[in-house]
């Protein structure tokens, strides 16, 4: 047999680290090439990695939430010894010129049987130990656990053979007091650390205008009542989309992003929009590339395509990146307000709340009109509030005469 050592290899964009978030296989676990066998996390999206051979798994290295470096021994197969292979030597020089994976004959190699036994022996008397009812822990958590009344018979350990690590030891303790944990992992711990990051370093200026989408509405109203049947609605947010894009060749100042390290401003001519999106894995932002040159129905399409793809985790990773203003909306969970927080390095986001039917004083009368608020946030290092308001203004103006936006 061979020990084949896979490395945890690039997971793409030059990433130098990866966070386990879930095993497919477990040790023992007898695998096929190209099977899965766990999910990582970059800074990018949540990645399946495959297994690069067949064979048995015998080491695993990182639980959930830990940071594992690219090119560290990553999980470690039994497989059948290649044909032809005479000797060790044939296959640890392969294995010296692999960056991510490498090889050890067991065919001759009686030093490393011998651990293999002693090994195997230390796990036969550790389950006898284990079988026998005699709890695997250190003193010092055996401390811990009587000084804080926890029965340690009660307590599933997370380490080798089942042994009772310290964190094991407070999860029941939380969990006896009514507490649930949750481990700050994968996309939830990228979004908590890149929310602190932004408003930690750009100052937000908030800007809210209401907007009559009483003409919006019944076009849309009217675009859906020619739909195919079964086809899915339009929504506002091409409406919207295509809206700001034309806006924005105004207003360049806010289609940018700013790269910190040259510490310049790039602006973009073609206006490409992040759509902010939930998912069952936290918030993701997939791109909609080059809007003006898609016509209204390819847009929707668009949109609805990335958004899909992004909930159901089937988004490419050059999709959740590159874009250069974001928009964002809760739909019918709109509220009334909201502050959007930035999607650096963008300097600006756009929030869509929810439309709703009101009284509101339209030459001197009352009457009832569909009316929507847009809650916007700019990087007020790079966008000024007299820019950011009349900003606003156009695309206030385009979507209550929705006709401007097919002009």
């Amino acid at each position: 047999m061979t020990r084949y050592v896979m490395r945890l290899p690039d997971l793409g964009e030059g990433t130098v680290s990866a966070e386990v978030i879930s095993w497919k296989v477990e040790l023992g676990d007898v695998v096929r090439e190209d099977s899965p066998l766990v999910e990582m996390s970059t800074d990018k999206a949540v990645v399946e990695v495959p297994s690069p051979v067949s064979g048995r798994v015998v080491s695993i290295t990182g639980k959930p939430g830990d940071v594992i470096a690219v090119g560290s021994e990553f999980i470690v197969f039994e497989i059948e010894a290649k044909a032809g292979a005479s000797s060790a030597a044939p296959v640890a020089a392969n294995a010296a010129n692999s960056p991510w994976t490498s090889q050890v004959s067991l065919a001759k190699a009686a030093p490393a049987q011998a651990a293999s036994a002693q090994i195997a022996s230390a796990t036969s008397s550790l389950g006898s130990i284990a079988s026998a009812g005699r709890v695997m822990t250190s003193p010092a958590t055996r401390r811990r656990a009587f000084e804080t009344g926890i029965d340690l018979s009660t307590v599933s350990g997370s380490g080798p053979q089942g042994r009772i690590l310290t964190p094991d030891l407070e999860r029941t303790r939380s969990e006896g007091a009514g507490v649930t944990e949750i481990p700050v992992i994968g996309v939830r711990r990228l979004i908590a650390q890149r929310m602190a990051e932004v408003k930690r370093v750009a100052p937000h200026f908030a800007y809210v205008e209401e907007v009559d989408v009483t003409e919006l509405e019944a076009l849309r109203i009217a675009l859906n009542t020619q739909r195919p049947k079964g086809s899915p609605s339009v929504t506002y947010l091409p409406f919207i989309v295509k809206a700001l894009a034309q806006v924005l060749k105004d207003f360049p100042q806010c289609n940018a992003l700013y790269d910190e390290k040259r510490n310049v401003i790039l602006r973009h001519a073609a206006v490409h929009a992040g759509i902010a999106t939930q998912t069952p894995d936290g918030l993701k932002v997939p791109v909609v590339r080059d809007v003006m040159s898609q016509d209204f129905e390819g847009l929707a399409a668009e949109i609805r395509r990335v958004s899909d793809a992004a909930k159901s985790s089937n988004v490419r990773r050059d999709e959740l990146s590159g874009s250069t203003i974001t928009v964002t909306s809760l739909g019918k969970l709109g509220g009334i307000v909201s502050t959007p927080i930035l999607n650096l390095p963008e300097v600006a986001i756009i929030g869509i709340n929810k439309a709703v039917e009101r009284v509101v004083v339209v030459d001197g009368q009352m009457v009832i009109r569909c009316m929507m608020n847009i809650s916007s946030s700019f990087d007020h290092r790079f966008v000024d509030g007299f820019d950011a308001a009349a900003m606003i203004q156009a695309l206030k103006s385009k979507l209550e005469s929705p006709t401007k936006i097919f002009n």
